[in-house]
Order: structure tokens, then sequence, then C-alpha cells
């Protein structure tokens, strides 16, 4: 069993492509591959194709029908709010354990596992859980997706630090390219890898696609 936890230190960073690529790259060379997203915020329920949760089904080659979006993504909002405030909109709310236990029995399907988190690293999934408890939870590696905007410096190292504190595993950090940066991503690349040093730092431009699979492929059975 393997499992991935692709998580960011904000939001509309790059996640889902990350996801995306990793399932294309898993394919390529053969291996069964399953994707989550859990939890998902924004979501127009009459338009599940135009979705992060319809782009991975997609990548999956699978019909955005409700048992398939019931797999990938049980707890779904309609507010493009944090979850716990896009539930108690709903008057829902996230149920942590059972989203653990969700992860979970996906993983011991035998198939390589990524898991899209929501948001950030630090981002409530109800009154008293983040996303860093989640992944925390699963045990699992996280590779962490960072932008190359300003700020980002701080951004980033902060949810390094944030999943290191909890004994989080780097797997690797991705740098996806913002649209609007202050110097060249390779730049902020090798400024972060600095500090996050012995964990691998890549660019993933905004031109062209280059591998990532390389970064997880330690963990992968």
């Amino acid at each position: 069993m393997t499992t991935i936890f692709v998580t960011s230190s904000g939001t509309g960073i790059g996640k889902t492509l990350v996801t995306l690529q990793l399932i294309a790259e898993l394919k390529a060379l053969g291996k069964p591959v399953q994707a989550l997203k859990p939890v998902a915020s924004g979501f127009d329920a009459a338009r599940p194709d135009d979705s992060d949760t319809g782009a991975l089904l997609r990548a999956l080659e699978l019909e955005p029908n409700a048992a398939n979006l019931d797999a990938v993504s049980p707890w779904r909002f309609a507010a493009p709010l944090s979850p716990d405030m896009a539930a108690a909109r709903e008057r829902r709310a996230v149920p942590f354990d059972a989203l653990v236990a969700h992860c979970r029995a996906a993983a011991r399907r035998g198939a390589v596992t990524l898991i899209e988190g929501i948001g950030g690293v630090m981002v409530p999934l109800d009154r008293e859980h983040t996303v860093l408890d989640w992944i925390a939870a699963l045990e699992a590696p996280a590779l962490l997706v960072v932008g190359s905007y300003l700020g980002t410096l701080s951004h980033s190292l902060t949810a390094a630090a944030a999943l290191r504190e909890r004994g989080v595993t780097i797997a690797g950090v991705v740098v996806s390219e913002s649209e609007e940066q202050p110097v060249p991503a390779a730049e902020t690349a090798a400024t972060l890898a600095r500090f996050v040093a012995p964990v691998a730092v890549r660019v993933l431009p905004r031109s062209a696609p280059v591998p990532l699979l390389p970064l997880v492929a330690p963990f992968l059975g």
C-alpha cells in the first residue's frame, strides 16, 4: 500500500495540476493508481465536470456519476470557503474520523493512492482539526506544492515547518510557477532548497510539464 498526500502552502496554487500529472506518469508506467479529493468546497453540483473532482475522474477515465463522485469526493460543499465554513453553511460538518477511515480504506485496495488535500496545510476542517491533523493521522508522506509569487518563501517554509513539527515526511517540494513572480521560479526553488534540505525541490513551469514522479518514487512500493 502506498499513499501520497498532495498538500500546499495555500489555495489555488497547483495541487490538482500536480495530482493530475502524477496520475499520468504512474499510468504511463503501468502502475495502478487511484486519486481522492475527499473534501471539496466551491463544488457546483450542476457542473461536476468543471470541478477538481471532475478533472481527477477524467484522468482516471471514470464517469462523473454519483457513485464515482461519492468515492472520490464524499464531502462536497457549494461555498468556496474553508471546509469548516462551507460545511456550516449547509448545516453539515466534515466528520474527521470518517474522513481518515475513508482514506485508509481506499489505500487498502492495492493501487498507489494520491490524496489531494484542500487549501493549505493549516486550513481548518472542523472546529478542532486542520489538514495537518488529517495528514498526520494517515501517516503518509506529503508532497508540498507551493507557488513562486511574492511572499511564497515565508508561506512555503511555514508550511514545511508545520509538517516537520508533526513528524510528517516531506516527499518533495514542487514550485508551481505562478502567473506573476518577482524572480524566476528557479531562484525561488534554490532558496527553498537551502532551508528544506535534504528534501528535493523541483520547479513545475507553466510552459511545459517536467517529471514529478522521481520525487515520490522512493515511497512507492
